[in-house]
């Protein structure tokens, strides 16, 4: 006999208390770990997805087997309630309490965990068994007795089928869609006190106690479902990033599915805190390779960067003001004057000994650009310059625009991003002057090295000693590639789970 039940709605159900149900407790919550990577990149509507992510099949796989452990251990150390009851024999009910029981032994065989095609995914167990072992006492009127009992459950089949999509706000969606559980039969087995007259009437009505065993296991899958979806429904889509910047991550789309991928698209929008607005432009498509060799993949438009960039931007943040006094003493280049009369000879003459301040910002939103193999950063800023008179005022001097633009090359070494960067191009022109036209090139060639000693080196000491990426609690990515693609990044890995998630 069998329990089948098809397309339900949810609910949450109120835990069951009965001894034979409980030990089937934890048959789906492997569910939670399948779905693990894809739930925590959780939906908004955009034409283009920023960011993709694919589960490929050895990533089910995977999460499958670890699954399988998991739930072992858990099963294992279970905590099971005491059970209390009545059963009707003709003349009169007896009495009977359950306690102290404890899973002694569980069998559970590997599962067949697969896609199915524009569903979710099909879970199937089959020859699940346990054991379970605890006291009894029986009371009839004024007759009371106890013992122990062994109660096991042989060769127990599931058959699960889960729907994931997405709601109105971006949230992954999951919904059982098809359960059908069954038993081949169960077994108990009373020990002490007058044992021996409760086991034929118990053996009478095995087959009763397989079939309400078998009617609870779907709706503790339907239990174990609709408490997933209420969690996913409670994920944040957006996460600040810093005190500057948020990242909204919802999905643009229900999950994409066929029998060897689970995909998600994300909005992968930064956004500024003070002023959240669009950006100027929009995000270009991209499609991900599909690659069984490893678990998951995950691909980056240019478009999250760039509108960091633009959140910065339209903030005022690409600014800043230098002085002198910012300068450390022992920098061979110094913001007075005299340092300057070298490159602008007319600038001591006209303003001798005097100190300057510089007023350095972005005049266009800095791009970012993912090219095959390389990274590149065009930003075109520009440089104000003032003497600073005697009585502390600012006396406007001459304006130049500084374009530079930086390449790179990136990749992932034991779970941080390494890279090189170098200053591929930079171009120093004079906008304006109030005091006469000058020849720009020994100033920009001077300004240029300035550029790769300080900001350059940092930046280079930074990479190669490696920046963490954000990682998922549990879990490590292992055997990771980045490859720059034209438009976006890939990175491709396998998954590693921790043995505390196990224990």
């Amino acid at each position: 006999m069998s329990a089948n039940r098809e397309g339900s709605t949810f609910k949450i159900l109120p835990p069951t208390t009965n001894t034979d149900y409980m030990k089937q407790d934890r048959i789906l919550s492997m569910l939670p770990l399948i779905i693990l990577l894809l739930t925590c990149i959780n939906h908004a509507f955009g034409i283009n997805p920023a960011i993709k992510a694919i589960l490929t099949n050895k990533g089910l796989q995977y999460g499958s087997h670890v699954g399988t452990d998991w739930m072992h251990e858990k099963i294992m150390g279970m905590s099971i309630p005491d059970v209390s009851g009545g059963v009707d024999i003709g003349i009169g009910t007896v009495s009977y309490h359950l306690d102290g029981m404890s899973v002694t032994q569980c069998d559970i065989p590997a599962p067949s965990v697969k896609f199915s095609e524009g569903t979710g995914l099909q879970t199937i167990i089959s020859g699940l068994s346990i054991s379970v072992r605890g006291n009894w006492q029986t009371g009839f009127g004024i007759i009371h007795d106890g013992g122990s009992f062994d109660l096991a459950v042989f060769n127990m089949d599931l058959t699960s089928l889960v729907q994931l999509g997405s709601d109105d706000k971006g949230h992954m969606s999951i919904i059982s869609k098809y359960c059908l559980a069954g038993i081949s039969y169960a077994k108990i087995y009373f020990h002490g006190g007058a044992s021996f007259i409760f086991q034929p009437f118990v053996d009478h009505f095995e087959g009763r106690i397989k079939d309400l065993i078998e009617e609870k296991i779907c709706p503790m899958v339907d239990q174990h479902v609709a408490d997933l979806e209420g969690l996913l429904a409670n994920m944040q889509v957006a996460f600040q990033i810093n005190p500057l910047l948020v990242l909204d991550i919802p999905l643009t789309s229900p999950p994409l599915i066929d029998p060897l991928n689970l995909g998600v698209n994300l909005k992968g929008e930064i956004y500024s805190v003070q002023q959240p607005t669009e950006p100027p432009f929009e995000g270009k498509a991209f499609d991900l390779p599909k690659d069984e060799g490893f678990m998951f993949l995950l691909g980056l438009s240019e478009f999250p960067l760039n509108s960091a960039s633009y959140a910065y931007f339209s903030t005022g943040y690409f600014q800043t003001t230098i002085t002198d006094k910012m300068i450390p003493d022992t920098f061979p280049f110094h913001l007075n004057t005299s340092t300057f009369g070298p490159f602008i000879p007319q600038l001591p003459k006209l303003f001798p000994n005097m100190l300057m301040e510089l007023q350095l910002y972005a005049r266009q939103i800095p791009k970012f650009s993912f090219l095959r193999d390389v990274v590149t950063l065009e930003f075109l800023g520009a440089i104000k310059t003032f003497a600073i008179q005697p009585n502390a005022s600012h006396t406007p001097l001459f304006q130049l625009n500084a374009d530079s633009n930086f390449s790179g090359k990136v990749n992932i070494l034991e779970g941080k991003l390494h890279g090189l960067m170098n200053l591929s191009n930079f171009t120093l022109t004079l906008a304006s002057s109030e005091i006469g036209p000058f020849q720009t090139a020994a100033l920009e060639s001077a300004m240029k090295t300035v550029m790769k000693m300080s900001v350059l080196s940092k930046l280079n000491a930074k990479l190669m000693e490696g920046i963490a990426l954000p990682t998922i609690p549990h879990l490590r990515l292992v055997k990771s590639v980045l490859k720059v693609q034209q438009g976006f990044m890939l990175i491709a890995s396998d998954i590693e789970v921790s043995s505390d998630f196990i224990n």
